[in-house]
């Protein structure tokens, strides 16, 4: 079945009841029995509910996976992931992440004793360096957030299997659409299904899919125990939502090229990161892992002032000053002020997250209004 059919029809299935073509939101917090434990697969709703299965069941196809966990948001998704290691168990990451990412493995799980390595993913070598009897897992995130730098997951995989590690990749920048790296040898794909996966700016949920069984027991138990589920509004817009992810990130990735195209000529800009341009440093693994390169785009400004990156972004009309990414309309953000503001300076300016930068989430508006837009507010400074 090809992504756009999938996207469609997977997980999903008319109402057996009604016939209702749209998986109906049981709105529900617990279920009959007919006697002690004699139900038809359903006892309450933080356990299991219909919605939420029907969601679960369409994101492991969207992966390629066995198995979905759908969690009230992205970090409750990664927070079941850290749980499954121990006090002393110590965790590899990329150096480039998502500042609540790293406020979580920083803040919450080091005072648990977990430790954490922050380090690029270019040098498999140092990386090895770093593995002991105590390291469980490399985290990975491709593309960066906000760097946009690309990870290499078959070489990962292949590092991680040769160590006995697990590989969990956030695959929130590419969406399923994209990239699948549970294909390219990865154990955990996450998801903040907030972006591109709900894609309307109406709903918080994260999501995990594996393929190994025992490994999706120990996540599911987890995702019941500690509580973080999501709710089947959000599991119902999500399901509306992905019925045009191919759709969507088509459009995405039109509009991410032109745009990342007019920034890399305008005089005001100092640099454009974007996967798409052949002289990136991981071009050619975006080219190889990725269907298209998306309409993620971080860009500085010439001079790397602060207040000129103010200016621009409080003149934009159409790019929203707002907090995510991957929803219909275009968004900007300033990751050292917002999204990555937990990351102290010295460490966000290391992998050259400067205060200059900004963050573009280009939305499917017609692409020469946007262009608009970044030519209006640039001519402010």
């Amino acid at each position: 079945m090809k992504f756009g059919t999938k996207a469609i029809h997977a997980g999903v299935a008319p109402d057996p009841s009604t016939g209702a073509i749209m998986t109906p939101i049981f709105q529900t917090s617990t279920y009959v029995q007919k006697s002690p434990g004699d139900h038809l697969g359903y006892e309450y709703s933080r356990t299991h509910n219909p919605t939420r299965t029907a969601l679960q069941q369409s994101l492991a196809a969207l992966e390629n996976g066995k198995h979905g966990i759908c969690f009230s948001s992205g970090l409750g998704a990664i927070d079941s992931v850290v749980k499954l290691f121990n006090p002393g168990d110590e965790i590899i990451s990329t150096n480039d992440l998502y500042g609540g990412t790293y406020r979580l493995f920083t803040k919450v799980f080091e005072r648990y004793g977990i430790k954490f390595h922050f380090v690029s993913m270019a040098d498999l070598e140092a990386l090895s360096s770093l593995v002991n009897a105590r390291t469980k897992m490399v985290w990975v995130e491709t593309p960066t957030n906000p760097m946009m730098n690309i990870i290499d997951l078959k070489a990962m995989a292949r590092f991680s299997k040769k160590h006995g590690l697990l590989l969990a990749v956030d695959n929130t920048f590419a969406s399923p659409y994209l990239q699948n790296p549970l294909d390219l040898g990865a154990d955990i794909v996450m998801h903040s299904v907030t972006k591109y996966l709900g894609g309307h700016s109406d709903v918080v949920m994260g999501a995990l899919v594996v393929n190994d069984d025992d490994l999706a027991a120990r996540l599911v138990f987890l995702q019941n125990a500690c509580g973080a589920t999501p709710g089947p509004q959000d599991c119902f817009l999500v399901l509306r939502g992905i019925k045009t992810l191919h759709l969507r990130m088509e459009r995405h990735c039109q509009n991410g090229r032109v745009i990342a195209e007019f920034l890399k000529t305008h005089p005001k800009v100092a640099k454009v990161y974007w996967p798409g341009f052949e002289d990136h440093p991981n071009h050619q693994v975006a080219k190889d892992q990725m269907r298209d390169f998306g309409g993620m785009i971080s860009f500085t400004l010439v001079g790397n002032k602060l207040s000129d990156a103010n200016v621009v972004m409080e003149n934009f009309h159409l790019f929203a000053l707002a907090e995510s990414l991957g929803g219909v309309e275009s968004l900007c953000g300033h990751p050292a002020t917002m999204t990555h503001a937990s990351i102290p300076k010295e460490e966000r300016e290391k992998v050259g997250l400067v205060d200059s930068l900004i963050r573009l989430s280009v939305g499917v508006e017609d692409v020469e209004d946007l262009k608009k837009d970044l030519a209006d507010a640039l001519s402010k400074i």
